[in-house]
């Protein structure tokens, strides 16, 4: 519309041009007679300035309905190139989007199984008194942390009336506590002490998967809440099953250094039962939905472009990607239903 403008206000300023000499040039010389050409009453002085007058309100103001608004080039500066999605690097990170390259995976046949976090037995510890006495001090309580060698109460011997120290055993967490000021010891355990850097996952498996289970397999355990997931093994299939619930257990160890597993909450399990490697592969939460067919978010020079894709098989954490990208592509892996939000930003503008 601009350019529109511009080209009538140029119109206009030429007609002026040619129009004021043939106007001005027709004027009687002073003393003269006025001239009887057809040309002098054919543009009059009059017409030449209401020409001008109209011409400069028409450049300073353009005509009535006619709005500055953005070009081509300015909206594709704003929203990329068409189709697609231009994000600032501060954008990106506040979104919290992450990259990765397509590339060759592990397709998993797995066998789903519920289970409990119990604790590791190998590694508690029950604390007792070496020698019979009185209880002179407690200094540590349930839940409190404790190295190896640290003293957890101070006990004074029946026999020779000397105190001496009763240590942990072992780093970890007090977990039980049978020892209060003034208690004779006795042949009781003063103190439990649990290392969770490590713990069990018992799964109950029914009948007809028993013969699918065995050990060594890796297991993949997730939370109630999908917030936490781990990686672990198969130590041993029970011998004897469950006449409770006809149940046999199968018992994964599970590294847990940070104590985000906690014994005694469920959790679910998929135990491997084969894998299987593909050629091209993306994660499964990169797939967005956008008109009833899978898209992944591809990252380009213009930014990022939404690829229709074909996908094979999956296992819930990694799909095959039979057509629509190429190995080494970079694509959007985690939180890429914030590109298709402003996708669908993009379209309703356009809409308008």
């Amino acid at each position: 519309m601009k350019t529109l403008t511009r080209y009538r206000n140029f119109l206009w300023l030429r007609l002026i041009i040619l129009t004021m000499p043939l106007s001005w040039s027709a004027l009687p010389v002073y003393g003269q007679p006025a001239d009887t050409s057809p040309l002098y009453h054919l543009v009059p002085r009059w017409l030449t300035l209401l020409i001008l007058v109209i011409t400069l309100v028409w450049v300073v103001n353009p005509a009535h309905g006619e709005s500055p608004a953005p070009d081509g080039h300015e909206q594709e500066e704003a929203h990329g190139e068409e189709g697609h999605i231009a994000l600032t690097p501060d954008q990106i990170k506040h979104a919290e989007i992450a990259v990765e390259r397509v590339g060759p995976a592990s397709i998993r046949e797995t066998l789903p199984i519920y289970g409990q976090i119990v604790a590791n037995a190998e590694r508690e510890h029950t604390v007792s008194a070496r020698f019979p006495g009185v209880i002179k001090n407690v200094a540590k309580q349930i839940g409190d942390v404790v190295q190896q060698g640290e003293t957890l109460a101070t006990v004074e011997s029946n026999e020779s009336l000397k105190s001496y120290p009763v240590v942990a055993s072992l780093s970890g967490v007090v977990t039980q506590r049978n020892a209060n000021v003034g208690e004779q010891t006795g042949d009781r355990a003063l103190f439990v002490i649990g290392d969770y850097s490590t713990v069990w996952v018992d799964l109950s498996v029914f009948p007809a998967d028993l013969s699918k289970v065995r050990v060594g397999q890796s297991v993949r355990i997730v939370n109630r809440d999908r917030s936490i997931t781990g990686e672990g093994r198969i130590i041993t299939v029970f011998p004897v099953g469950s006449s409770t619930n006809q149940t046999t257990t199968a018992r994964v160890l599970l590294d847990n250094p940070d104590r985000q597993w906690v014994p005694g909450h469920f959790v679910t399990a998929e135990v491997v039962l084969s894998e299987t490697e593909v050629p091209t592969a993306i994660r499964d939460e990169a797939i967005q939905i956008v008109e009833d067919q899978p898209v992944v978010f591809v990252e380009g020079d213009e930014g990022f472009e939404a690829r229709p894709v074909t996908l094979g098989r999956s296992d819930g954490q990694v799909s095959e990607v039979m057509s629509g990208l190429q190995v080494g592509e970079a694509y959007v892996s985690t939180n890429s239903f914030t590109l298709k939000s402003e996708l669908g930003k993009e379209d309703a503008e356009h809409g308008h």
